[in-house]
């Protein structure tokens, strides 16, 4: 049979899979709960684990971060509903609201709902303390220097619509509203150099001298990454909470108080768990090149086109025969959409690879791993082509947390 599944799983295997593409039409996304379970486990040293739902942001799937006493972060006024939908508490901490600004119904919601406002701007300061004072913030506060996988996730550095910039300009408009400053946020981007991350904790600690304000939390931020190709180490977990935690004690002894530690996952916790079954259509040739068609497009996955982003590809076999994995093609994988931009084996920039891969029948499935974080999430109607849905797998159980979008149901909206 061929290899499927490049991470310690136990749920998403050939067999579970097979049931599903005889049960469901394709393409569609599943995930394993186990494996986001042992993920959270991973990261117990810190004293809040948030979920940054942008990620993956399904109610079934918060429902399941909300058991394991997890928090969450939401960055629009949709990701706020859907985490009190999904049984987190307002007029607490276990909601922030992250954001470089508000619009008039996500600040009215915010105030009813007496949620913590993560400010990325001093804008968000004056509007929010003009009409609730008292208000619980954070200062999400630009270093100055960014770092990321792609230029498009780096979140720091002049180049970074994020953060404010210097956070002393802060106070005054906090001390006004008499606005009650918790914490500081401070996020480079996405992946983990340890250089930078050295770094960013010593900004953390000038911010805080700087400011010198008894806060009572330092958030670092998200962008834990995984190892999206078989050549990557998973991060040290170990080494990146020492350095945060060397952070934490310096503050913490400055201030001459306690300070809790929160860390603001999303990827980390999602991406591994998830895959995306999709269809081969077309098998054909454009010169020299080798193009298999799938029935998934970038409406469904977005981030090789977004980013050139890499996800191990895998061939289940529709007619169930051996795979010869020794012997490979050049390929192109491609999807329905018209659009030329619609490919899955492309780098940053949108230059087109070609992946070594067995002989390939119409018919076969592949299977797009690690695709947990950023693929349901960051789907769209795009050619009018209606959302796929999503099945979570929990101890060999199959559940459907989000069903197939129609036709109907997205022309309805247009009546």
């Amino acid at each position: 049979m061929p290899e499927l599944i490049n991470t310690t799983t136990s749920n998403l295997n050939i067999k579970n899979i097979q049931l599903l593409t005889k049960k469901y039409q394709s393409p569609f996304w599943v995930y394993d709960a186990n494996i986001i379970r042992n993920k959270i486990k991973l990261l117990k040293q810190f004293d809040i684990i948030r979920f940054a739902q942008k990620a993956c942001s399904n109610t079934h799937i918060l429902k399941l971060m909300k058991k394991n006493n997890l928090k969450v972060d939401a960055v629009s006024l949709g990701e706020i509903e859907r985490a009190l939908f999904a049984g987190f508490k307002k007029n607490s901490n276990e909601i922030i609201f992250t954001a470089d600004l508000f619009d008039e119904e996500t600040l009215s919601k915010i105030i009813e709902y007496n949620i913590p406002v993560n400010a990325g701007s001093l804008d968000m300061l004056k509007q929010l303390g003009s009409i609730s004072s008292g208000h619980h913030v954070w200062l999400r506060i630009n270093p100055k220097f960014g770092y990321g996988h792609s230029k498009k996730t780096n979140t720091g550095g002049e180049n970074s619509k994020h953060g404010i910039w210097d956070p002393r300009l802060a106070l005054p408009i906090i001390k006004k509203y008499k606005l009650k400053l918790i914490g500081l946020h401070m996020h480079i981007g996405s992946g983990v150099n340890y250089e930078h991350l050295k770094k960013v904790c010593h900004a953390m600690v000038e911010s805080v001298v700087q400011i010198n304000k008894k806060i009572k939390f330092i958030s670092a931020g998200g962008g834990l990454p995984i190892p999206y190709k078989f050549d990557e180490k998973p991060i040290n977990i170990n080494k990146y909470f020492t350095l945060w935690d060397e952070a934490r004690k310096k503050i913490s002894q400055f201030l001459n108080k306690p300070i809790q530690l929160e860390i603001e996952p999303g990827r980390f916790l999602v991406a591994e768990s998830g895959i995306l079954v999709s269809q081969v259509r077309t098998i054909k040739k454009m010169g020299n090149k080798n193009f298999v068609l799938v029935d998934a497009g970038f409406n469904d996955l977005m981030r090789p086109t977004m980013y050139g982003s890499y996800h191990h590809i895998s061939i289940l076999p529709k007619d169930n025969r051996e795979i010869e994995v020794n012997k490979t093609i050049d390929t192109v994988i491609g999807g329905p959409l018209c659009e030329s931009g619609d490919i899955f084996t492309q780098e940053e920039g949108g230059n087109i690879q070609t992946r070594k891969l067995p002989s390939i029948k119409i018919g076969d499935y592949l299977i797009f791993h690690d695709t947990g974080a950023y693929g349901a999430s960051m789907s769209s109607n795009y050619n009018t082509r209606p959302l796929i849905q999503e099945i979570l797998i929990e101890n060999n159980t199959f559940k459907v947390i989000r069903k197939r979008q129609t036709i109907k149901e997205l022309l309805s909206l247009e009546e």
